[in-house]
């Protein structure tokens, strides 16, 4: 293997040309002549295609397994992209991995050439001791949990055995070529999983350069590049089989199969996982029906009387109640015990998939392809003694300060627009307000009485809410990606971060803006009759809105179910249908064409790519909906069980993609979810805020507490009484001509020489009082129970959660037991095979030693030798 001074450990890896070349020429033999090129290049093989079943995972001699495959056709730029693919692919040969092409007119299509790639023990061994990857080196020892009481409940939920389970329980450590009979290998073709060689090959296919020798040009490197360029097409590792069907040939696993079967079908969802007081005085006509509202906007509002809003009324108690603060604590206290089961699962994920002191981190943090071609400065590395690419300081903070620009006007867009609906809404809460003053719409049956100003104002606006929102998230998608790339991050892990955070916050604000709006500002600063706040002053004419009838929290709900109901029904169309639709005929023809006629590799090449951004926006979309579920979810209780019903058929939707639509993705390892991790322990100490806030502010829940306890009339606490105390008066007479109906808007009952005086929401003195038109004691008593509320509910629940977190282990005790017994036979055995080893050393060397003085003649002493010579 070469040694080159000031190369990175990927650059040297691939140029393993010393050891390797000689092995490809002594073994290749013939050379195959590549028809697209007219050159031959060596490692491709000329082998008889007889009695082949092209529908398979092994090159045509049925020996060597395809990791992974290329595509190209013919262009207009032939030569060029022919010259990049033959350097590229000889570096390929190089780096020890064995090529075998497909001609095009043996394709489907006749114009797609497939290059096969297989990957021999040499070059998997290589790689997997410089990434460090686990494999078993011994039986595990024990025993399985015993049988939990009544777990037969539970046998119709789970997987059979040789499906959840297919393999044995192996202890592992990290592979050392060095030390390979210490480890259990049976057979080198199977002892590497296909997920490990297509991850290594990957591995390969993005360091290796495509210049010639004599030309060192940096920024030709990876397989990345020459997608983008158009030199390949594609490049995927194959699926084992059909999805329909098992494989024909004994040695393929099979397992996209199965996981059709048990896992992608609907009909599998409740399978486990392949985962290792409204108060009656509104309603009353003598008590509702007697009260006078005032107008809820200028000109065009009329006057209205309480009774008017018993429906709404009713429909804000089904969640404005004494027991939604009790379910609000709950979650608070949920979230935390969903977070830390979370992670036991996750550690016994961990140490099943055998990422316990996973030293791929040393993947993630090597330095990107991408970083070592934009920065061409270079400075020794303290640690590794090593020159390496670095980013001067005033190129970093360009790019810092012009990537939070960026961020900081899109985030200020989506405010703006926000604005811009709430403009929406004030402006044509009046035109339904004067449409609806005839009421047309009771005449329409069954839904005619539930169609008001305030709910044609807020579904219209919520709807248009959200077509934002899918405009600003396509859009910004693009821009958040662009971003990053300009940042230029070191690493994969500092990319990852860098570019989840920017379209987390931005999706935060894109998403939860309107329900803050709602929940937060909407009804809190509209003034009073005669004084009203408008949004952009007075010239403006757009009164700030107030809450409706039925109060700001069924408001709120509409918002909440609109928004979160939509997000997902897009979801699921856009992860299900266009996919179906895209694929319906590829799938199709792979029914109907016969094995012998349609390949494996196109097949697969038929399928949809799948994105680097794929597992990313997976991660997003469940990141956002479990902030609707406990950000609001005092507002709306039900949100849980819609995102259950949502992630029932999520799981199966994406199942079926994977199993059926999608290409086999490249394999590759994480210890846990990353900085998703941290961001859903922010959204669930967040959440224990938000609903605090919600009970207080947005629910009427604390005015009818202080309301029972310290302002009812009588000895018996009673709630009769509360809806006239909680409503002020205000003299008409005073109202400016601005703020009143214009001619013709007042109802048929109204009469101005009988009616004097119009309620509105607020706790004010009454007209004469020397305090008129100010807030009464009675505000300032509910403002402080309502801080008294929030303080009590966040320590409580707070309390708890951390209680909570301390008491339940991140780790199972079981786990950590299995990670000592491994650890300590890891060291255990290794001793005993250094021991070893050295003894037959020994053992050899002695019996040479032996053999050697055996064969020599016989001496003479030092005496005689002295004597002789005197």
């Amino acid at each position: 293997m070469k040694r080159l001074t000031g190369k990175t450990k990927e650059a040297t890896l691939i140029e393993m040309s010393n050891t390797l070349d000689s092995q490809i020429e002594g073994n290749n033999g013939s050379i195959n002549s590549i028809s697209d090129r007219g050159t031959q290049l060596p490692g491709h093989r000329e082998i008889d295609k007889l009695g082949q079943n092209r529908d398979s995972v092994y090159f045509r001699d049925g020996v060597r397994r395809i990791d992974f495959v290329l595509s190209y056709v013919d262009d207009k730029d032939g030569d060029k992209k022919a010259e990049r693919r033959r350097e590229f692919e000889a570096n390929l040969e190089k780096a020890g991995l064995e090529l075998e092409t497909e001609d095009k007119s043996e394709s489907d299509d006749r114009k797609t050439y497939y290059l096969k790639i297989h990957a021999p023990w040499e070059v998997l061994a290589t790689y997997a001791d410089v990434l460090k990857i686990k494999v078993p080196f011994k039986a595990s020892d024990i025993p399985k949990a015993r049988e939990v009481p009544l777990e037969w409940l539970t046998h119709p939920f789970r997987l059979p055995d040789n499906i959840m389970r297919p393999e044995p329980d192996y202890f592992t450590a990290p592979f050392d070529k060095s030390k390979v009979d210490f480890f259990l290998i049976d057979d080198k073709d199977t002892f590497f999983p296909p997920s490990t060689r297509n991850r290594i090959v990957y591995y390969i296919l993005t360091r290796c350069p495509y210049y010639k020798e004599d030309r060192k040009e940096k920024d030709k490197t990876g397989i990345n590049r020459l997608l983008n360029n158009g030199t390949y097409t594609s490049a995927y590792p194959l699926h084992d089989c059909k999805y329909w069907k098992k494989a024909q040939d004994m040695q393929c696993e099979s397992e996209r199969y199965h996981l059709y079967r048990y896992w992608a079908r609907f009909l599998c969802f409740y399978k486990e996982q392949p985962l290792n007081l409204i108060n009656k005085e509104i309603c009353d006509p003598q008590i509702g029906g007697g009260i006078v509202m005032c107008p809820l906007c200028d000109k065009k509002c009329s006057y209205w009387k309480l009774n008017s809003t018993c429906l709404s009324s009713w429909q804000s108690h089904l969640f404005d109640n004494e027991g939604t603060v009790f379910f609000a604590i709950f979650m608070g206290i949920w979230v935390t015990l969903f977070l830390e089961f979370w992670k036991r699962r996750q550690a016994r994920l961990e140490y099943e998939w055998d990422l316990v002191d996973f030293e791929e981190e040393q993947q993630q943090l090597q330095i990107r392809p991408e970083y070592e071609l934009k920065c061409t400065g270079r400075r020794l590395n303290r640690i590794t003694q090593e020159m390496e690419p670095y980013l001067p300081f005033p190129s970093k903070c360009a790019r810092f300060c012009l990537s939070g620009a960026t961020v900081l006007f899109w985030t200020c867009l989506i405010v703006a627009c926000i604005m811009g609906v709430i403009a929406y809404r004030l402006a044509v809460y009046a035109a339904f307000a004067s449409v609806m003053k005839d009421s047309p719409t009771s005449k329409i049956q069954l839904v005619g009485s539930l169609i008001t100003p305030q709910l044609a104002t807020s579904v219209t606006a919520s709807c248009i809410n959200f077509v934002i929102i899918l405009i600003l998230n396509f859009l910004y998608e693009h821009v958040a990606i662009w971003i990053t790339d300009m940042e230029i991050p070191k690493t994969h892990l500092e990319y990852e971060n860098k570019l989840t955070m920017k379209m987390f916050m931005f999706q935060f604000v894109n998403y939860y803006s309107s329900c803050f709006y709602v929940a937060f500002f909407k009804g809190k600063f509209v003034g009073y009759p005669g004084n009203y706040t408008y949004m952009f002053g007075k010239w403006s004419k757009l009164r700030n809105e107030e809450c409706a009838p039925g109060g700001c929290l069924i408001e709120l709900t509409t918002q909440l179910l609109i928004v979160m109901a939509g997000k997902q029904m897009v979801g699921n169309v856009q992860e299900a249908l266009l996919p179906l639709l895209r694929n319906w005929w590829g799938s199709r023809k792979g029914r109907s064409h016969p094995e012998s006629a349609y390949s494996r590799w196109e097949q697969d090449h038929d399928l949809q790519n799948f994105s680097q951004f794929g597992l990313f926006y997976e991660y997003l979309e469940m990141v956002i909906q479990f902030g609707f579920i406990t950000l609001f979810v005092a507002s709306f209780p039900l949100a849980p069980l819609l995102a259950l019903f949502n992630n029932i058929l999520e799981v199966r939707v994406d199942a079926w993609k994977f199993t059926t639509q999608f290409r086999r993705p490249v394999a590759a390892k994480a210890r846990n979810i990353g900085a998703w991790e941290e961001i859903l322990n922010v959204v669930a100490i967040l959440s224990v805020v938000t609903n605090a806030f919600i009970m207080a502010f947005t629910s009427d829940m604390i005015p009818r507490l202080v309301y029972l306890y310290a302002y009812h009339p009588g000895s018996e606490a009673t709630m009769r009484g509360y809806i006239t105390n909680s409503l002020s008066f205000y003299n008409i007479s005073q109202i400016p001509e601005s703020n009143l109906p214009e001619a013709g808007e007042n109802p048929s009952w109204f009469n101005s020489s009988t009616i004097t005086t119009c309620s509105y929401r607020d706790y004010r003195y009454p007209p004469g009082h020397e305090k008129q038109y100010t807030h009464n004691m009675q505000f300032w008593h509910i403002l402080a129970a309502k801080l008294a509320f929030i303080i009590i509910m966040e320590h409580v629940v707070f309390v708890v959660k951390f209680f909570v977190a301390w008491l339940i282990p991140d780790v199972p005790t079981e786990v950590k037991a299995r990670i000592k017994r491994e650890r300590f036979l890891v060291q255990e055995y290794l001793h005993n095979y250094e021991v070893e080893k050295l003894k037959m050393q020994l053992s050899q060397s002695f019996c040479l030693s032996t053999e050697t003085a055996s064969l020599l003649p016989s001496s003479p002493s030092k005496h005689q030798v002295l004597s002789e010579c005197i």
